[in-house]
């Protein structure tokens, strides 16, 4: 095991609900006071001196070109299949299209496995291996899953995961190819969490569903590390994000928090809003209600496999994150998704899935109601690949 004195990992772990403190050099899953998620805290006062916005020029182009803020503290665990560092499209003829100034997308379909959970699962997965997991395990709608088998076979980890019956074909053929045992389950990706809550009690293995351990949230973190990077030091005005478990916008919240207090940043922060099917919308009906936690949505429906989340565990986190940042919450139909993938590809030449429709949708619906303003500068966030759902 690596020496826990080195400058590189996490100080502690932090339960999200009542702020209680964990060991972080062991595995964990949720607190065991709240059993609510847990984060990773850094002493940043101590790297706030090294760790500026320029000591990133030359680094490698991944996620570990933020390691200061990474909990993985041995270099020789920091797996990498080129994640991170995707491209921030400037849009112009998309900006034009739904009526804003300046409008980027973020494609977070070019990293491995062609979709934005690489990150995550790059960083749950070398974590669980540096503190001596052997067999990691998750529920998925499809895209987790593929990057989970990915990053597992990359580590020599054997991994299981369970995903509903009807998840895209290639999806599946992906995992296969990666290694992973594939388990089909008629249902939700609910259902799905079931059987593997099941593998953990009888098996033993390393539950890595989304923010039931403390590292995935760290992976998502670093888009938005990388938009203050690439955006020359600023921040966008709105970032509009689709959202199932939720993790990358907790995630992004969270890094924009490290950055004030490495004193990148002051208090300034984006809009952050989120976007869910219109059958499938609980953080949106309960942003609506004006609640702090969302009810489990009913007989979910949607072909955007990625938002059929009918429960966040970190609905808490999410919805905080939305009132704290002046942003909103609302829902497109499945039919604006597929127009929307379509007006993203013949505008900027990206074949987005449709979580990443969504956003396109969304900022249209958005600025016919004047909650963006035209001058804007707005960042759509494209969390995977349409050749995901081709087959």
């Amino acid at each position: 095991m690596p020496d826990p004195s080195s400058t590189l990992g996490a100080s502690h772990l932090e339960c999200t609900r009542c702020g209680r403190h964990f060991e972080s050099e062991r595995l964990h899953g949720t607190s065991t006071c709240c059993g609510m998620p847990l984060y990773a805290r850094y002493d940043l006062e101590t790297i706030r001196g090294r760790f500026r916005p320029e000591a990133l020029k030359g680094r490698a182009p991944d996620l570990w070109r933020f390691a200061e803020v990474l909990p993985v503290r041995d270099p020789a665990f920091r797996l990498t299949l080129g994640e991170g560092a995707t491209p921030l499209l400037d849009s112009p003829r998309l900006a034009d299209a739904l009526g804003v100034e300046r409008l980027w997308i973020k494609d977070e379909g070019q990293n491995p496995t062609a979709s934005f959970k690489a990150r995550g699962l790059a960083l749950a997965v070398a974590r669980a291996w540096e503190l001596g997991a052997e067999t990691v395990a998750l529920p998925s709608a499809g895209n987790a899953g593929s990057a989970t088998a990915a990053y597992a076979a990359a580590a020599g980890l054997r991994a299981h995961v369970v995903v509903p019956a009807d998840t895209p074909r290639p999806i599946l053929q992906e995992i296969e190819a990666l290694g992973a045992e594939l388990e089909l389950v008629d249902g939700l990706i609910t259902d799905a969490a079931a059987r593997v809550a099941e593998g953990v009690r009888e098996h033993g293995w390393f539950d890595l569903s989304t923010l039931r351990e403390p590292y995935r949230v760290e992976g998502k973190k670093t888009m938005g590390y990388e938009l203050f990077e690439q955006l020359g030091g600023r921040l966008p005005d709105a970032i509009i994000y689709p959202t199932g478990g939720g993790t990358g916008l907790v995630g992004m919240w969270k890094a924009f928090d490290e950055m004030q207090r490495l004193g990148w940043i002051g208090n300034e922060r984006p809009r952050m809003i989120s976007v869910q099917a219109a059958e499938c919308a609980p953080i949106v009906r309960a942003w609506e209600a004006g609640h702090e936690t969302a009810e489990p949505w009913q007989n979910a429906r949607t072909y955007a496999s990625g938002l059929r989340v009918p429960r966040a565990i970190g609905d808490f986190l999410i919805l905080r994150a939305l009132r704290e940042s002046g942003g909103a919450a609302l829902a497109v139909t499945d039919d604006e998704m597929r127009e929307a993938v379509r007006l993203i590809g013949r505008t900027t030449g990206v074949f987005a899935a449709p979580e990443g429709g969504a956003t396109a949708a969304a900022l249209r619906r958005l600025r016919e109601q004047n909650v963006v303003r035209a001058d804007e500068e707005v960042v759509l966030f494209i969390t995977g690949s349409g050749l995901k759902y081709i087959g």
